[in-house]
């Protein structure tokens, strides 16, 4: 194949990379593939474009726009996502894998797409809460409510998910609103700039609202400002030095951090080997081990069992593990293939050395047998699983994180040092827990929940639809204290809000109806030109109000009503059992009926 040439995407332009770029390199094989990087970008005009042209073309649509643009942008990312499998076999990605990295990040902008048209208004602005109330007469009153940031988002990726991390936060970003700029890792940035070229294509985004960076930032975070964002997902080295940043400081620029952390996978001390939890538990391990060989920043890193389980424990592992064939990732017989890159490998090993001097290696080899040909410079590690005799003591088991297919089990004496040796990590973005019993999950939770992002529990009545200890889902907030960032991100229209003002407005109702485009208790009310059941709904303006002359309704008509539509709710149709609810006075009148002879 010839070589990748991987390009930026600046102010409507594409630039190729410069004289300083970086090697790219096939991960399973070693050869060389392209290269990324080292040109000298505009940034502060790209950041000038993203606020100038970008964002007033954003916020110029509602919410349901933005929403419905999400949804038909992921539908053409969808239709054309072959080619992106194709390219992400050189990132070392089995096609399982790539499907938790594509079909994934695609999935997430429909989840947001349908979230945007369902909670939130086809307006401008988000009512946040309820209106509050701040005088007797109710001629004053609150209401909080969310407006995009004016500003451009920076969005700096990691190399394990080179599609998903794009597109998941891009979904939020771009239904607040809200221009991006990408900047994916340079090791997998191929993936990302080919899945970025698509969504360039489809036309379906206004100019300015997204741009790529394929390289370094440059100085681009000492240009951003206090209605810009960063958000940013990778190591906790790397998030501190990003932190540091003077400007950052100086102008308070909201940065959120998605970092590696220590998570863990707890083997509740209710279950034994003959039961349904346990063949589940050693099946989520080995999977949190293997899939996209450990590189993935929720992946089990401390495996957790009661010290009478450690050798039940091993020797499941190391049965299923076994089984597991790695190499070449285009292959069928493949169930793991290669770390992304050399780097990568070598830093893998580098905290395995530091794992022995506190735990002995019980599975794993340091040449494992690979399924195809030409991998000897590829970056594999077979899956490892380090046994900790004394985990009170260990240090680098809680403090370090070999970024791989390598795991540590230890044993607990009881719950509550299960929970500490949990909580060691310094804050985690998930701590999976396979128990069967109630009071196993509520004393963890009492335990152990400010210390994690997410716990997953699962057990026999859950395990055949449940989504894994490994997967962040769209809908449920994905990050954690600590180690983990101290952030959060997704977790539905929460995701949405992290790229918005909140402010408090105080007046008038009339005022606060017309400002938060819905009509509010107290405002001024005025007739339409016409019967508001005769216009359309868009055509309708805020405060019409249509009064209608007074009508008796009687039981009959009730009831009338009750025998022609077959709605015999007992509220309608029976005295008795309706005056016994304290919600009901007695019979009353069904809400269309009045709607009827309103009309």
């Amino acid at each position: 194949m010839s070589l990748i040439a991987v390009q930026s995407f600046a102010a409507g332009n594409w630039i190729g990379p410069g004289a300083d770029a970086a090697s790219l390199h096939n991960a399973f094989s070693g050869a060389l593939i392209g290269h990324a990087g080292g040109a000298a970008l505009d940034v502060a005009t790209m950041r000038q474009h993203a606020i100038a042209t970008g964002g007033p073309a954003l916020r110029a649509m509602t919410f349901h726009d933005r929403a419905r643009m999400l949804k038909a942008l992921a539908q053409y990312l969808n239709d054309r996502k072959e080619s992106l499998y194709e390219l992400s076999y050189l990132t070392g990605a089995t096609r399982a894998d790539s499907w938790i990295d594509i079909d994934g990040g695609i999935g997430t902008m429909f989840v947001f797409a349908s979230k945007g048209r369902r909670e939130m208004p086809d307006a401008h602005v988000y009512l946040d809460g309820e209106v509050e109330m701040l005088s007797r007469k109710g001629s004053f009153v609150g209401q909080h409510v969310c407006t995009p940031l004016q500003g451009v988002a920076l969005h700096i990726n990691a190399f394990n998910f080179p599609v998903w991390g794009m597109l998941e936060k891009l979904a939020p970003t771009l239904l607040a609103g809200v221009p991006a700029i990408v900047k994916p890792a340079t090791a997998t940035g191929y993936l990302t700039e080919a899945a970025f070229r698509m969504i360039i294509e489809s036309g379906l985004l206004p100019d300015g609202a997204v741009q790529l960076i394929s390289g370094g930032v440059g100085p681009l975070l000492d240009h951003l400002g206090a209605q810009d964002a960063v958000s940013f997902t990778g190591s906790a080295d790397t998030a501190l030095r990003l932190r540091g940043n003077v400007n950052l400081q100086r102008n308070s620029v909201r940065f959120a951090a998605e970092q590696d952390s220590l998570n863990a996978s707890v083997l509740g001390p209710d279950v034994g080997i003959d039961d349904p939890e346990f063949d589940l538990f050693i099946k989520e391990v080995s999977t949190e081990i293997t899939a996209k060989a450990g590189q993935k920043c929720t992946a089990v890193r401390r495996i957790l069992v009661s010290e009478v389980m450690k050798l039940a424990v091993i020797d499941a592992l190391e049965a299923r593990l076994a089984a597991v064939t790695l190499g070449d990732p285009r292959r069928d017989d493949v169930q793991m293939g290669a770390l992304a890159s050399a780097a990568q490998k070598a830093d893998v090993l580098e905290k395995c050395a530091m794992f022995a001097s506190e735990a002995r290696r019980v599975i794993g080899s340091d040449s494992p047998p690979l399924s195809g040909e030409g991998l000897a410079d590829g970056a594999f590690v077979a899956p490892t699983i380090f046994d900790c005799g004394d985990p009170d003591a260990a240090t680098h088991l809680h403090t370090q994180e070999a970024f791989g297919p390598v795991a540590c089990l230890m044993g607990y004496r009881d719950l509550d040092h299960a929970a500490q040796l949990a909580n060691r990590g310094g804050g985690a973005l998930v701590t999976s827990v396979i128990t069967n019993d109630g009071g196993v999950a509520h004393h963890l939770v009492a335990a152990s929940a400010s210390h994690h992002g997410r716990l997953y529990f699962n057990s026999r009545e859950s395990m055949g639809e449940s989504t894994g200890h490994g997967s962040p889902l769209p809908h449920m907030v994905h990050g954690g204290p600590g180690r983990a960032g101290g952030s959060e991100e997704l977790g539905g229209i929460r995701a949405v809000k992290h790229y918005m003002q909140r402010t408090a407005l105080q007046g008038p109702p009339s005022l606060l109806s017309a400002a938060g485009e819905t009509w509010l208790a107290g405002s001024h009310t005025h007739e339409g030109p016409a019967h508001p059941f005769r216009r359309r709904f868009h055509d309708l303006q805020l405060g019409e109000t249509l009064v209608t002359p007074p009508r008796l309704v009687s039981a009959d008509d009730i009831q009338a009503f009750a025998d022609f539509t077959g709605d015999q709710f007992y509220a309608h149709t029976d005295a008795a059992a309706a005056a016994a609810n304290p919600f009901f006075p007695g019979i009353v009148a069904h809400g269309y009926l009045l709607l009827s002879f309103a009309a």
